[in-house]
């Protein structure tokens, strides 16, 4: 092993548990923390443009995007856990082969879903909500974005592999350099060259790809522990089944997220462009808390996986309970600042009053369960570190899944119906608005709330799972002892 990736290992392995966890995850952090300004910049410079139609645009093209980068992270997530084991238990071939498998895999996924979805642009664009007005900037933005997928791709799945030896700096540099040249490429491309929302897109893109060509450069450069070749992609099923067991999990948690801001996003058409507009904001606005918890937790599933391969099982159970404690404590905090300042907020994107009225709602209801959010977070993480794909599956799908999406099919319908019976529910909001729209803006906190109820069941099983894996591993080694001592 070289000295950088001896040092990574033995930190994991050994180091103090806030250090290690906050050596892993400060970087994973602050690269999504730059993630989520970049996002509020490109929702800022698309404001500029004075155009509701476009910010309609960029919120029907927001689950599209969603799709692709959940393609990213299902080939990634699922590769990174695999590997972090292997590491853990010393299996130095299969972490190699593991991560040239999951490379493959993302090209071949990227180039499949770029021709697909260009083939069929408008009707799914229309699925996702697209209106006459908003077709036409939609298609024009979401083309550059797809033509861009397999960068978007290849950089989530490197991400990954990097964080699972341990290396979450170089991580996070290729995420910064990404989202910097973005928001310099953005005002570029849409007012310097007059390209408006097509070089949004465009920005996008190239941001992307030099962030993608600076990983690929990490493992050709040989600064990787891994070795990644042509030689080591597996033609057995084994990795494929490993990768997918966690990735795929991984891949309906985004693409059902995705699939729900669609189906909100239609339900909020009906409404007219000013609530369309609000809940793209909203989600935008909504994206940096969750994104930093995202990071955060990206950092600990190297650690735990690292850590349950080697059967450190008291280093698992101190490292899950601080990281609960951080997270719950920094959702807590966010959820203040959102009650506390959502006009403020919303004036940063838009200075339509109705927009931002209907915006204030929303990003109230939907931020009211934050901080056991991070609870959620840290627990279906745990599950995705250990490749308990059954559980990971099942927490990550109940959310938007199970919950969400019926909800927001039944909510608007049910709220104009019964108004005068749920209006104790609509007064809760602070402005006026139609029952239907209050229906869909309540059906994300209920939704939560049944998931947290089920995450708590599952945190229990996960505790007492890790219990007897550890009282077995002490009397195995106790009777191994006692053979050592007969002979």
């Amino acid at each position: 092993m070289s000295s950088s990736g001896s040092e990574r290992a033995k930190l994991m392995a050994e180091g103090p548990i806030k250090k290690a966890l906050l050596t892993l995850a400060i970087p994973t952090i602050i690269a999504t923390i730059i993630n989520a300004i970049y996002n509020f910049v490109d929702t800022l410079f698309v404001g500029m443009l004075n155009d509701t139609a476009a910010m309609g645009a960029v919120s029907v093209a927001f689950p599209l995007f969603m799709i692709i980068t959940a393609i990213g992270q299902m080939i990634g997530v699922g590769s990174a856990s695999y590997i972090s084991r292997s590491l853990g238990a010393e299996k130095k071939e299969q972490a190699d082969k593991t991560a040239s498998t999951a490379l493959f895999l993302s090209i071949i996924s990227a180039v499949l879903v770029t021709i697909l979805v260009l083939i069929f642009i408008e009707p799914i664009l229309k699925m996702m909500g697209a209106t006459e007005s908003v077709l036409k900037p939609g298609k024009s933005y979401s083309t550059w974005i797809i033509g861009g997928s397999i960068f978007t791709i290849i950089n989530m799945t490197l991400n990954n592999i990097v964080r699972a030896e341990g290396n979450a700096k170089y991580s996070m540099n290729a995420l910064i350099i990404g989202a910097v040249l973005n928001i310099i490429f953005d005002p570029i491309f849409m007012f310097t060259f007059g390209l408006g929302l097509q070089g949004a897109a465009i920005a996008t893109v190239l941001g992307q790809a030099v962030s993608s060509i600076y990983l690929l450069r990490y493992f050709v450069g040989k600064n990787s522990y891994l070795n990644m070749s042509r030689s080591n992609i597996s033609r057995k099923s084994d990795i494929y089944i490993e990768i997918f067991k966690i990735g795929l999990p991984v891949f309906f948690m985004q693409f059902l997220s995705s699939m729900a801001f669609s189906i909100q996003n239609v339900a909020a058409s009906a409404y007219g462009e000013d609530a369309l507009a609000a809940i793209g904001i909203t989600l935008k606005i909504t994206m940096l808390p969750l994104f930093v918890m995202m990071g955060y937790n990206q950092g600990f599933q190297p650690f735990a996986g690292f850590n349950y391969g080697a059967r450190n099982y008291e280093r698992v159970r101190e490292g899950l309970s601080i990281s609960t404690k951080w997270l719950m404590s920094f959702g807590l905090i966010s959820m203040i600042g959102f009650l506390l300042f959502p006009e403020k907020l919303m004036m940063i994107f838009t200075k339509d009053q109705k927009v931002i009225e209907y915006g204030v709602n929303n990003l109230l209801a939907y931020n009211i369960f934050l901080p056991l959010i991070g609870y959620m977070m840290i627990n279906t993480g745990l599950f995705q570190s250990f490749g308990k794909g059954k559980q990971a599956a099942v927490l990550a799908i109940v959310r938007q899944g199970v919950f969400f999406i019926p909800l927001l099919i039944i909510f608007p319908g049910m709220f104009e119906k019964f108004s005068a019976q749920l209006s104790f529910v609509i007064n809760l909001f602070p402005y006026e608005m139609p029952a239907g729209l209050a229906g869909i803006m309540t059906a994300q906190p209920v939704a939560d709330m049944l998931s947290i109820l089920l995450t708590v069941v599952f945190a229990h099983t996960i505790k007492k799972e890790i219990a007897v894996e550890e009282k077995n591993m002490k009397e195995r080694e106790y009777l191994k002892n006692l053979r050592d001592i007969k002979e």
